[in-house]
Formats: structure tokens, C-alpha cells, sequence
């Protein structure tokens, strides 16, 4: 994987650059849809491609580890095979989801022992076994195994989960490093910056992943239940560290607002579920707010979906008849909503991209902010 910063903007930290990869080009900032079990929930692959304008998704190890399984992954020739998504993947270590499980694991220096959530069956992940399953699965960028500390941890607990957290990226390095990708392609791996809401502990962090020169690096543990302004603060102690010339990947983030602050800030790669999830119980994300698609307000209104959306939902269905499908609890418009979202995600990320080749990234990223944020 390689990265070139092709255009920095004057007045922020923003930069836009391409990622190449053995399975395509990613233009940077980018965000990237949530595939958690090798699917983007209710969206096609050609939805993807020709209309929201995907470049990149993700898929989840934990979740792939469990179904379809490894073996089936191999079989099929990997997730790219198994899928028929033919560009870039990258895939989260589990981490994440393995400190969603809090009731069900238990952390020890090996690595994490967990009980599924489909059947109760027990499993270790270890930083090793994290890089073998990923190996498998055969994304473009793989991430290592960290723990995820929770955005009110104590400071003690923060230090001794950070510290966890490098002594483990130390063994899964060496063991990436000593392995080899399955299907005649590279992979890539990223380490991850943790250290919750304490400065020095996030500087430490960041010296410690910047000194391990890997392609691209990962800015971890944010987002989950720490203030919006601290998650800013953490964002930019880290990224005066970690090294320009790399991508930064900024883990499940977030909101509209919450990615143009993290483009303001440096930061070039970014996921989060909110545009599906939120699509799914209606909420519609757009350039000029956020609408509710179930309520009431919107019964006769037939105009189309998004006027300003580059969807072919937000020409094709009205407003009243989304909100019909919700009312109705039809799946179509779990798919409508998500497309859209998905859609509006993509172009926000496409248009910082402008901006900041333009040189007026911070001028017009101030009018979209009070845009993206209000409640139609």
C-alpha cells in the first residue's frame, strides 16, 4: 500500500491524497460503508459501486470469525472472493467488538477470552490469532488487536489498557511480519493509538505507534462516551505525532460534523455506522440537516426525497412515501434510508476533497457545519 498527500489546505490540517492498493485507488478523506458480516446492511454491491460511491468498505473479524467461519473464508478464496466486492477492504480486529462485550470476556496478558454472542461458545483472541484470521479473510488493510478503553476510564485504568494495548501490537507486528498474505495479494497493517481522554497518555501512545513506521496508523478509543470537545483535543495531540506522510484512520467516526472536524484536524480515513444504523430507524442525514422520516410533518409532502441529493432514491421517491414505507415497517425503506445516508456520507467526504484541492476547505467547511447540524 503507498499514499501520496496531493494537496494540503492553507488555513487547517486538511489534506487530500490517494491510497493505492492491490485491489484499487482510495481518494482521501474518505469514508468508508460498514460491511460487519461481509454485507453492507440492506445495500447491493452495485448500490455501492454506481451510486453511493464506495470505494472502500469494511468487514468485521469478530463477527466473520464467528459466521460464516475461516474455513469458509478460505474455501471461498477470502472475503473479496466470498463477497464478489471486488475493491479495497479493510477489516477491524475485533477489539472493538470484544469490548462491547464487557459482561462476556475477560482481558489477561495472552489475549481476550470471549463467549460469542450467537451461541455462548468460548474463544481467545490473541494479537496473533487477530493477524491469522485476518490473513484469512484477506482485507487490504488489516488493523491490530487493541483494547478498546472505555471513553470514562480512570487513569490508571487508561495506562495499564494502553500499555496492554502496545505490548500487544509488539507481538502482532512480529507476528505479520513473519507471515504471508494467502491469495497473491499485499496486505497492509495498521497499528492503533489509545490512551482515552488523557493527554499524555494519547502522546505516549502516538510516539509509540509513529515509531513502529508501519504504511498507515489508526487513532482508536474515541467515540466511546467521552465529550465531542475532548475527542477534538485527543485528535489533534495526536496527530502533531504521528507522521504526516501516512494515513490517519480515525475508528468508528462518527457524525457529519464529527468527520469535518477530524478532516480539519488531519485525519484522511473514517467509519462509523451511524449513516446505516440511523437509516434504518429514519433518520435521514443531508447538506441541509437531519429529518425524521417518521414523522408526521413529512405525510403529504411529495417532493423528492433530497433535492440536493446525488441518489437516484432522493430523485426517484417523494418524502411522504418514505415516510409511508417506515409507518409501514416495509424493508424497502430501511434500504431507501440507508442508500441515501450512505450516499449523502460519500459525497461529504467528495466535496472536503474539492475544497481542499480549491484551498477554501476552511471557509466552506464553517457554513456546512451549521448546515449538516440542523433538525428539519
Amino acid at each position: 500500500m503507498t499514499f501520496e498527500i496531493q494537496h494540503t489546505d492553507p488555513n487547517s490540517n486538511a489534506r487530500a491524497g490517494k491510497i493505492t492498493t492491490d485491489h484499487g485507488v482510495i481518494e482521501t478523506p474518505i469514508f468508508m460503508p460498514v460491511g460487519t458480516v461481509a454485507s453492507v446492511k440492506a445495500v447491493h454491491f452495485h448500490e455501492l459501486k454506481d451510486d453511493i460511491k464506495a470505494q472502500i468498505i469494511l468487514g468485521n473479524t469478530y463477527h466473520l470469525y464467528l459466521r460464516p467461519g475461516i474455513d469458509t473464508l478460505e474455501r471461498a478464496g477470502g472475503l473479496h472472493k466470498f463477497n464478489g466486492w471486488d475493491k479495497p477492504i479493510l477489516t477491524d480486529s475485533g477489539g472493538f467488538q470484544v469490548f462491547s462485550l464487557s459482561a462476556n470476556r475477560k482481558l489477561k496478558e495472552e489475549g481476550a477470552t470471549f463467549r460469542s454472542h450467537i451461541d455462548g461458545s468460548k474463544h481467545l483472541f490473541t494479537p496473533e490469532s487477530a493477524v491469522n484470521i485476518q490473513r484469512s479473510i484477506g482485507a487490504d488493510i488489516i488493523m491490530a488487536f487493541d483494547e478498546c478503553t472505555p471513553g470514562d476510564a480512570d487513569y490508571h485504568y487508561a495506562k495499564k489498557s494502553m500499555e496492554l494495548t502496545h505490548r500487544w501490537l509488539d507481538r502482532g507486528l512480529k507476528h505479520f511480519d513473519s507471515t504471508e498474505p494467502k491469495y497473491g495479494y499485499s496486505q497492509t497493517y495498521f497499528p492503533i493509538v489509545q490512551g482515552c481522554v488523557y493527554p499524555d497518555l494519547r502522546r505516549q501512545s502516538a510516539e509509540f505507534i509513529a515509531s513502529q513506521n508501519r504504511e498507515g496508523n489508526a487513532i482508536g478509543g474515541l467515540a466511546v462516551g467521552e465529550p465531542t470537545e475532548k475527542m477534538y483535543e485527543m485528535i489533534e495531540i495526536v496527530n502533531e505525532i504521528l507522521p504526516k506522510e501516512k494515513p490517519r484512520y480515525l475508528m468508528g467516526v462518527g457524525t457529519p460534523q464529527n468527520i469535518l472536524e477530524g478532516i480539519e484536524r488531519g485525519v484522511d480515513m473514517f467509519d462509523c455506522v451511524m449513516p446505516t444504523r440511523n437509516g434504518r430507524n429514519g433518520m435521514l442525514f443531508t447538506s441541509q440537516g437531519i429529518m425524521n422520516m417518521k414523522n408526521e410533518k413529512w405525510k403529504n409532502d411529495f417532493s423528492p426525497l433530497d433535492e440536493f441529493g446525488t441518489s437516484y432514491v432522493d430523485r426517484v421517491y417523494s418524502k411522504s412515501y418514505l415516510r409511508h414505507l417506515f409507518v409501514s415497517k416495509e424493508l424497502l425503506a430501511m434500504q431507501i434510508a440507508s442508500i441515501h445516508n450512505l450516499a449523502f456520507y460519500l459525497w461529504l467526504v467528495g466535496e472536503a476533497r474539492k475544497h481542499i484541492q480549491a484551498g477554501d476547505f476552511a471557509h466552506w467547511k464553517r457554513g456546512m457545519m451549521e448546515q449538516v447540524g440542523r433538525r428539519l
